[in-house]
């Protein structure tokens, strides 16, 4: 998470360098729009790991069967 707030933060300083920088503004802006796509990429890749940890493991549940034979025994 530390590295999607690292990109977010390029970005903002990409677009605060544009308002100062009008020459190269659409330059500037462009970066940004990139570390925002980076960012996006980044988190999901992040959520994407996490979900997939959690699949990893499924949780098992006592179907009807064990029920039935705990009870006849």
């Amino acid at each position: 998470m530390e590295t999607v707030c690292r990109m977010r933060a390029m970005a903002s300083l990409c677009r605060q360098s544009a308002a100062y920088h009008p020459d190269r503004g659409w330059k500037l802006l462009a970066e940004a729009e990139y570390w925002e796509h980076m960012a996006s990429a980044a988190l999901l890749e992040h959520l994407k790991e996490g979900t997939a940890g959690s699949l990893a493991q499924p949780q098992q549940t006592a179907s009807s069967n064990d029920v039935q034979r705990i009870a006849v025994a």
